[in-house]
């Protein structure tokens, strides 16, 4: 069996870069090409389900509390500190919509690394 937190940070790395390089579709599509080689580094169908799903999770973890403090920051730049109250109020409800659509890219993250550990399952080195 491989790594399943080595599989999990590289294909939280790769969701990352295509996420950045293609926003929109990019976090599912790079979710998915990321679960795919979390998978393939974890080695076999379970720890590349789990390497996709923790890959997947990273990410939109991490996108959402840099925009909750992108959001505070700017406010409170702006406004003082009630630019900051308003901007942590807006940053906490993209924080909600950017969680949702982590829950759509852990799902597109959990298939790929569940594909790349199937084709994993039988070859060990």
């Amino acid at each position: 069996m491989g790594s399943i937190w080595l599989g999990a940070f590289v294909g939280f790395l790769i969701t990352l870069a295509l996420g950045w390089l293609f926003p929109g579709l990019g976090h599912l599509i790079g979710g998915f090409i990321g679960g795919f080689v979390a998978g393939l580094i974890a080695r076999g169908i379970m720890g590349g389900g789990v390497a996709g799903f923790l890959a997947g999770i990273f990410g939109g973890i991490i996108i959402a509390i840099l925009t909750i403090i992108g959001f505070v920051a700017t406010g409170a730049y702006t406004g003082g500190i009630l630019g900051g109250l308003l901007g942590g109020l807006a940053g906490l409800g993209v924080g909600l919509i950017v969680i949702i659509a982590l829950i759509f890219g852990a799902i597109a993250s959990t298939i790929g690394g569940l594909i790349g550990g199937l084709i994993t399952r039988g070859h060990t080195h």
